[in-house]
């Protein structure tokens, strides 16, 4: 079966998401213009899953280049903004859901696995409740 286009995957990711930065809270359209986001950096192994996309701001996602999730989760409080720490962890745990049941993925695997560990060690006064 052939991959949605990118725009499609967008659409299906604000869809199921809203309309908002995952990283930085902001409404996207307009001036904000929305991006596709792998939750796993492709080059850590990450497929090119819906369960693996998430709705981001163009700023977040250059910004954020290949940093892992949990720490730029991090680093966006530390920047004041408002991250969207229960989508990360849905998204985190969907994909780890996703990759059981289709297999492969060996190098995303460990990774996912880590950031799932360290995002669920998290003191919870650190997410700003």
């Amino acid at each position: 079966m052939p991959q949605p286009d990118r725009a499609a995957r967008l659409s299906a990711a604000l869809e199921r998401d809203g309309a908002t930065c995952i990283w930085c809270g902001r409404a996207l359209g307009g001036l904000v213009a929305p991006t596709t986001e792998h939750v796993v950096p492709r080059v850590k192994g990450g497929p090119s899953w819906p369960e693996n996309e998430v709705a981001a701001c163009r700023r977040c996602n250059a910004g954020r280049g290949h940093v892992a999730p949990v720490e730029w989760l991090e680093e966006c409080r530390r920047r004041g903004w408002s991250p969207d720490e229960a989508r990360l962890e849905r998204a985190l745990t969907g994909l780890a859901v996703a990759i059981a049941e289709r297999g492969g993925q060996r190098r995303a695997r460990p990774y996912l696995d880590a950031q799932l560990r360290r995002l669920r060690r998290r003191d919870p006064r650190a997410a700003g409740a």
